[in-house]
């Protein structure tokens, strides 16, 4: 089975836990590489942070141009006109990588998966509808783009879920984070939701507040 390429940062050997994040239009699996000391984890905690790379494919709001991409974006519109598709496809991808996380020895209730932007979209995606039990679900900076198309599993019916944006996002409108919260509180999904006065970006308090979500759902003390 061929799976994505990541980064992969353990905090302690023999991991139990992972936690699968994915960056954004354009960017890489070292987007978030460096946040993982910053996330204020106990030192005892064993796990394996897996940041993937998405495939270069070419995106219609640049002009066409190949970058690295998790699905198209068709047009910038208050919904994001989007290839679900590709979305999904993505999904699937890192659908493979929890499969290779359970071959390693991590329990599926022991993986959370997150996202900024685009890879926030695909964690929604695949976090709601994957068949088993998952730790958790965070968005940064993202929206809900399969909010009509998404096949809710009942496995992770009461899956914590949180969702962090910034109130100066030109690139992701704050609004598309409320929609999101209540998309998926329409849906029956508990959802916590945190604003911090910055662009299309993340911050120290932001990361903390992550680190404090990954303790929480990982039982981690």
């Amino acid at each position: 089975m061929s799976y994505l390429k990541s980064v992969e940062v353990e905090t302690n050997p023999s991991p139990d836990a992972s936690v699968i994040w994915l960056h954004g239009l354009g960017a890489s699996g070292h987007d978030f590489e460096p946040v993982v000391p910053e996330l204020g984890l106990p030192k005892d905690a064993a796990i394996r942070f897996i940041f993937p790379h998405a495939p270069n494919l070419p995106v219609t709001i640049n002009g066409g141009m190949q970058m690295p991409a998790w699905y198209d974006i068709k047009a910038m519109d208050i919904n994001r006109t989007v290839d679900v598709e590709q979305l999904k496809a993505s999904a699937d991808a890192i659908a493979r990588l929890i499969e290779r996380e359970v071959e390693r020895g991590v329990k599926t209730e022991r993986i959370i998966i997150a996202g900024f932007s685009q890879g926030g979209a695909v964690a929604y995606e695949l976090g709601l509808s994957y068949p088993e039990k998952l730790a958790g679900i965070f968005g940064l900076s993202t929206y809900f783009a399969t909010a009509d198309t998404v096949k809710p599993s009942d496995a992770n019916k009461n899956i914590p879920i949180r969702i962090y944006h910034g109130t100066r996002d030109p690139m992701v409108a704050e609004s598309l984070g409320r929609m999101s919260v209540e998309r998926m509180t329409e849906m029956g999904y508990q959802v916590e939701y945190k604003t911090y006065p910055m662009d299309h970006s993340v911050c120290l308090e932001e990361i903390r507040d992550v680190g404090q979500f990954i303790k929480v759902s990982l039982d981690l003390k």
